[in-house]
């Protein structure tokens, strides 16, 4: 192990988990039937102490936290999809952030976890990737007036986050408007980095064509959460040629969790976020069919391969 990476210990990286392992959070037909309890029972048997909020978790944080507490889970990050690039919504996606930092505190009450919850975000104004249409194709391609909303709404968001004494961690995604390289740069560079960091979703760039060891070599200072997860590129290949959608692309296994797919980079990553001092949550993702993709193997496989690579 490098001396780099050596530095990314159990006291600087937390370790979580989503829980599309178990289901699928945008097409809820991918789902097999897991209840809540048995996803976050497995989370925890697997290893980790993290983790996102998916549809099917308790509403209210007086049912959801006691749950998590008792299998010595915490909340990594809410998601807030925003949309300041198309017309009429900048008010409700104020109000969505207001409400999932409130629903965070709430969570954190009275607790003395070592890591607080970032707030995730990303804008699906004219977004195609909820929809069966071609992904690569139609991903949107933001005006300059799109642009100048999206840089001003994050401001405000971040001003708003960060008085809350949270990070807001911005994550490029397949099928939207910062999806690909000059797109991921833009939004990086035309943004105020006390404001929003980046997080750093390794398959989502790599799937885009974007490299994600380039990206964290550029940006390492501001990546402040990692969904660490791999990808086919022949699965990819085959929604370029057929014109497949987002969904069709998790069904036939375009993600998998790191090291298990066409992402050879991930020491590397390891080493970079080291030596810029990284301190936050590395959250393992694979948006997979259950039915195909056992969640608990593929959790135990994910930590398996952080502790090769991190050593512990």
């Amino acid at each position: 192990m490098s001396t780099n990476r050596a530095k990314l210990t159990p006291e600087t990286v937390t370790l979580g988990i989503t829980p599309t392992l178990w289901w699928n959070d945008d097409f809820i037909n991918i789902d097999i039937g897991i209840p809540f309890e048995q996803c976050v029972s497995e989370m925890a048997l697997a290893g980790y102490v993290g983790c996102s909020v998916g549809h099917k978790y308790p509403t209210n944080p007086k049912d959801l936290k006691p749950a998590l507490d008792l299998r010595g889970l915490q909340v990594s990050e809410p998601w807030v999809s925003t949309y300041f690039t198309i017309k009429s919504m900048k008010t409700q996606t104020i109000e969505k952030v207001r409400q999932q930092l409130a629903f965070l505190d709430e969570m954190e009450a009275g607790s003395h976890y070592p890591r607080k919850a970032d707030l995730v975000v990303a804008e699906f104004g004219d977004a195609v990737n909820p929809l069966p249409v071609a992904l690569f194709a139609n991903a949107p391609q933001f005006s300059e007036d799109q642009w100048k909303l999206l840089i001003e709404g994050l401001h405000e968001i971040g001003e708003i986050t960060k008085a809350k004494g949270r990070l807001l961690c911005y994550h490029p995604h397949l099928g939207t408007g910062v999806m690909h390289n000059e797109a991921v740069h833009r939004l990086m560079d035309e943004t105020d980095p006390a404001l929003v960091h980046m997080l750093l979703d390794t398959a989502h760039l790599a799937c885009a064509a974007v490299d994600p060891l380039a990206i964290t070599r550029k940006y390492a200072a501001r990546i402040k959460h990692l969904h660490l997860k791999d990808y086919r590129a022949a699965v990819v290949a085959e929604m370029h040629a057929k014109g497949q959608s987002f969904q069709d692309g998790i069904e036939a296994g375009i993600f998998t969790v790191p090291g298990d797919g066409s992402i050879t980079t991930f020491p590397e990553i390891f080493d970079l976020l080291a030596e810029a001092g990284f301190n936050g949550w590395l959250v393992i993702e694979a948006e997979q069919d259950p039915a195909k993709a056992n969640p608990l193997q593929y959790a135990k496989m994910a930590r398996a391969y952080l502790r090769e690579t991190l050593g512990w």
